[in-house]
This record gives structure tokens, C-alpha cells and sequence, in this order.
């Protein structure tokens, strides 16, 4: 079983993301601020991160860029998962790491869709 790592600092989208994710069989651990997130990839090595964007702390650029350039973290692909929506923000976080970019409300398709890709890419 795949698991998946949740950082958003929403946690009605966090549980929607669970939701979907626990219902296609991906084991879920979640993370509320980007901080805490960062610290959980690096003891928990997840499969894959979904990675909100606007958390207070350290944001989810900072984030995807600390995992990035953590040799213990860098193997993990993160998926940019928010609101912004403007294609500066997908450049940015591509730059920083991100695998891929999702605009919230995410439809379950779009989301399994773009987990399974990035996942048998890695």
C-alpha cells in the first residue's frame, strides 16, 4: 500500500483528500503546516506528497523546495494541490521540485489520475 502524505493546513480539505485517497486504497498520514510536514517526509519517507500551497509558517513552495534539496527527501514527488491557480504559480513550483499541480476543487478522477502518473514515473 502506498502512502501518501497530506500537507495542508485545512483540515476539511485535508479530510476530503483522505477521503478519496483512503477509498482507492492509499494509506493516508497528514500534516497541518509545512513545517511539520517537511519533518514527517524526512522520518516517515511517504511515496508520495500532496502539498498545499498558502499555510502560515513556511509555505508550500518553501516546503517542496526544503524536500527537494534534502538528500533524504529528494527521491519523494510532491504534488502541488491549491487554490492558486495562475501560471506563474505552476512555474514556481515546478522550479522548486513539484512533480505535478492541481487546482482545488480537485476532482477524484484528476487526482488518482495525476498520483498514478507521477508515481510510475518515479
Amino acid at each position: 500500500m502506498k502512502r501518501v502524505l497530506v500537507i495542508d493546513d485545512s483540515p476539511t480539505e485535508a479530510y476530503q483528500l483522505s477521503n478519496i485517497l483512503n477509498k482507492h486504497g492509499y494509506e493516508v498520514v497528514a500534516a497541518e503546516t509545512g513545517e511539520i510536514g517537511v519533518e514527517m517526509a524526512d522520518s516517515q519517507a511517504p511515496d508520495l506528497v500532496l502539498m498545499d500551497i498558502v499555510m502560515p509558517g513556511i509555505n508550500g513552495f518553501q516546503a517542496t523546495r526544503q524536500l527537494s534539496r534534502n538528500p533524504r527527501t529528494s527521491g519523494i514527488p510532491v504534488i502541488m494541490v491549491t487554490t492558486k491557480n495562475q501560471p506563474s504559480d505552476r512555474e514556481w513550483s515546478r522550479k522548486q521540485g513539484a512533480r505535478g499541480y492541481l487546482v482545488k476543487p480537485v476532482p477524484e478522477k484528476d487526482l488518482i489520475s495525476t498520483i498514478e502518473t507521477v508515481l510510475s514515473d518515479n
